[in-house]
C-alpha cells in the first residue's frame, strides 16, 4: 500500500481532550477501512493564514497513513462528515 499524508485542522473552539478524541477517531476511520497509521504529529493551535469556515486558527495534525487504494474515497467521505474537522488535504507521501 502506498502511503499518504493526512493533514487535518480540527476547530479551534474545542478543548485538547476534544481535539485528541477527533484524532483518535481519524484514526479509527483509518483502521476500519484496512489501513494504518504509522506516524502521527500533533502540532498543536496555530494561526491560520486565512480564515476558514469562520475561524482564523486551529488544531492541526498530521498523520502518515497507508490505507488501500479502493477505499480512498470512503476516507474522504467519512472525514467530510465530521464536524469538528473544518479543512483535510490528503496527499501522496513520495518514497525515496
Amino acid at each position: 500500500m502506498k502511503k499518504y499524508d493526512l493533514f487535518t485542522i480540527i476547530k479551534p473552539n474545542l478543548d485538547n481532550d476534544d481535539a485528541d478524541k477527533v484524532v483518535n477517531r481519524v484514526e479509527e476511520i483509518v483502521k476500519n477501512l484496512g489501513g494504518e497509521v504509522i506516524e502521527a504529529d500533533k502540532m498543536g493551535r496555530k494561526k491560520l493564514a486565512y480564515e476558514v469556515a469562520g475561524f482564523t486558527d486551529g488544531f492541526m495534525v498530521n498523520q502518515v497513513v497507508t490505507v488501500p487504494a479502493d477505499k480512498i474515497d470512503e476516507l474522504k467521505r467519512q472525514l467530510r462528515l465530521n464536524d469538528s474537522i473544518i479543512r483535510v488535504m490528503f496527499t501522496t507521501k513520495e518514497c525515496a
